[in-house]
């Protein structure tokens, strides 16, 4: 659904017939920030009605349970009307605001007659949901909605956020000082299914819920299977222990087990395209990107930021790209595009501490390869026993497309490109 037309706003603009230059040819729509998500919150936005934008200039502050971006104008012109005002929520696809184009620089001036007119305007077509001046104390939606579901006064409530303001974590945190209880049935008849009065009852975030559909999606349309082999990483592991410190010195960053996963995942796919690919009706769709997406865990959830274009990067590049996106991720910073058009994800279970997993593909790719946890252990090698560092790759793939011989195949690539590693093309 569109918030508003660009006909009859058009229409009413010519009514001022004072202003004849003055003509609405922009919209301001609200992107697509993520698969999942479906729509997002104004917060701030940086120019007013009346103020001049130029092109490809912050424009305003959007947020989702995903990303905080703020949204650059796509041209050069006037402010003539926003639809969607701060702490209002909105569909992906909704005009957010409209710009004006100028055929008279002079006449941009904020105090000008086309701030004058546009103020006019604004007053006579008041833009739905329009919530009036921004409060002092200002809520996101989100918050708003949980604390009346909790019947939460907010006034109460510690903020920990930026500027103190109240999040959803101060809200789940005032909540959990005192347990929910859960009326009785009226019958007396035990609730074997419900909570107990002694439990606690949380709300579902709407990242948990977006989350937990993408999960039953995924597992409701492709038939997942799961394979797991063992490699060997001891020479990368000797590596990192010896070169990690020096590294962080020369990069900024801590040199992990994950570049070196991305690296040999990139080489395998491109051996192995079918897990660069996509199901659908159409047919098989074979990506000619190399988009890595990387699993990202959040305080509620995780995220998958992508690293576009992975086959075309070195080592080094690889590294540094990769933990800044965790890091945006984890900060919320996360540009709309950054969260898109993933081919191929790498999940790096061993983060924290599993030895094996059996991830759940990002639809509508067709894999998934969780790497465990690094552990020094015996391991037989030619009769006799050695300390090695040993981890589980698990590959969880479309059995629509993927059979266990390719998948084994893959597997046997990353593998031994790991076991092999070519180290000096780290520095």
């Amino acid at each position: 659904m569109r918030v508003g037309s660009r006909q009859d706003a058009t229409a009413h603009y010519s009514a001022v017939e004072r202003f004849p230059r003055y003509t609405m040819n922009i919209e301001i729509i609200m992107p697509q920030m993520g698969e999942s998500v479906a729509e997002g919150t104004v917060v701030t936005w940086l120019k007013k009605v009346g103020q001049r934008v130029a092109k490809d200039e912050p424009l305003v502050a959007i947020t989702t349970d995903k990303v905080d971006v703020e949204i650059p104008s796509p041209g050069a012109g006037v402010v003539s009307k926003i639809l969607v005002h701060e702490g209002r929520a909105a569909p992906v696809g909704a005009v957010l605001a409209y710009i004006s184009e100028l055929a008279v620089a002079e006449e941009a001036s904020a105090g000008g007659p086309i701030a004058a007119m546009a103020s006019n305007i604004t007053q006579a077509m008041p833009a739905v949901g329009s919530p009036g001046p921004r409060p002092e104390a200002w809520y996101s939606p989100s918050v708003l909605h949980l604390a009346e579901e909790h019947g939460v006064d907010l006034s109460q409530v510690r903020g920990t956020g930026p500027e103190r303001r109240v999040t959803r974590k101060d809200i789940l945190d005032f909540i959990g000082k005192e347990p929910s209880v859960t009326a009785a049935s009226p019958r007396g008849d035990p609730q074997t299914s419900g909570p107990a009065v002694e439990d606690q009852i949380f709300p579902i975030s709407h990242l948990r819920r977006t989350i937990a559909e993408n999960m039953v999606r995924s597992k409701q349309t492709a038939p997942h299977v799961t394979q797991i082999h063992e490699v060997d990483v001891t020479r990368i592991a000797g590596y990192r222990e010896t070169n990690k410190k020096a590294f962080s010195e020369r990069t900024g960053i801590n040199l992990t087990f994950l570049p070196f996963v991305v690296k040999a995942t990139v080489d395998a796919l491109q051996a192995h395209p079918l897990l660069n690919a996509s199901y659908a009706h159409e047919g098989i769709v074979v990506r000619k990107a190399v988009n890595i997406g990387l699993a990202v865990a959040l305080e509620d959830g995780l995220i998958v930021p992508v690293l576009r274009d992975a086959d075309k990067k070195n080592f080094l590049t690889l590294a540094k790209e990769s933990a800044h996106l965790a890091a945006r991720a984890r900060e919320k910073r996360l540009n709309p595009e950054e969260v898109q058009k993933g081919t191929f994800t790498v999940n790096n279970l061993g983060a924290f501490g599993a030895l094996i997993g059996t991830p759940i593909i990002v639809q509508p790719q067709v894999g998934i390869l969780g790497f465990g946890k690094v552990v020094k252990r015996p391991v037989v090698i030619d009769d006799t026993i050695a300390i090695r560092s040993m981890a589980y790759l698990c590959l969880s793939y479309d059995h629509r497309l993927i059979d266990g011989a390719y998948a084994g195949a893959f597997l046997n690539r990353v593998q031994a490109n790991l076991e092999g590693f070519d180290v000096s093309i780290v520095e």
